[in-house]
């Protein structure tokens, strides 16, 4: 065997190594519990001993700890702080694309986030018409609605979107729209990416928004709402604006 040849297998070993200790730290993430060297090896279709080696490697590196004075094992602190270092502040990255779509347009542009069962907004920019939309950083806005809620919920399965959309349905007593309405909105909304609100969360306001996964799976919004008497003309730029945004937004994350 030659040097070439014999590095060529140590790097495949290395390899190998890798993606066997990351099988491990997946295991262990869905038991917080804490699993045992023989459950853990079963899970990952290891032998045993090839588990202990790479366990005792995770150990001492804080990746895995000790589940509890019993036995078991579970992920460490490490991971966490591994966590930390690279979550992203999706705001502040993508804000210099909000402004230039609210330079562009001239319009107020939101930011919103998804949580649970409604969205809100983390970051705006103010658009440079005098008769303008404002909201509030950090008002909760409903879901079926909003075109930021409308968006969001496209994103998720249909089972999870129509059993939040019927709750707040039923929550809130309205009966200008039913939940059949909202899921046909919601099926258009998955064929084009872009959603609107057109006088439906308040009177006088319309808007167009278009939502997106972060690397972590958090779903965000990017919406413009308008005065109604100023949106309908400018609908078809506004989309196509939102648009290009949403593509710099994906290629920047």
């Amino acid at each position: 065997m030659n040097t070439e040849t014999a590095s060529k297998g140590a790097n495949s070993q290395g390899v190998q190594v890798i993606a066997r200790a990351a099988d491990i730290l997946r295991v262990l993430k869905t038991d917080n519990q804490g699993l045992s060297l023989g459950q853990i090896a079963e899970r990952v279709s290891l032998p045993r001993s090839t588990v202990q080696r790479i366990v005792n490697a995770l150990l001492a590196e804080r990746l895995v700890m000790a589940a509890s004075a019993e036995g078991g094992l579970r992920l460490g602190p490490e991971i966490q702080a591994l966590a930390a270092g690279g979550r992203i502040n999706v705001a502040e990255l993508i804000h210099p694309i909000l402004a230039d779509l609210a330079k562009d347009c001239g319009e107020t542009v939101d930011l919103s986030i998804f949580r649970d069962d409604h969205v809100l907004f983390v970051d705006q920019v103010i658009g440079t018409q005098r008769l303008r939309t404002v909201s509030a950083v950090g008002e909760a806005f409903p879901v079926t609605t909003t075109a930021i809620g409308k968006a969001s919920l496209a994103l998720l399965e249909e089972e999870e979107a129509a059993t939040i959309a019927a709750r707040e349905l039923r929550q809130s007593g309205d009966t200008s729209k039913s939940l059949s309405q909202v899921i046909a909105e919601l099926e258009g909304i998955r064929d084009t990416g872009v959603a609107f609100d057109l006088d439906e969360h308040t009177d006088g306001i319309s808007a167009v928004a278009m939502a997106f996964r972060d690397p972590t799976g958090m779903i965000y919004s990017i919406s413009m709402p308008v005065p109604s008497h100023r949106f309908m003309p400018k609908r078809d730029r506004l989309v196509d604006a939102l648009q290009k945004a949403m593509r710099q937004v994906q290629a920047t994350l």
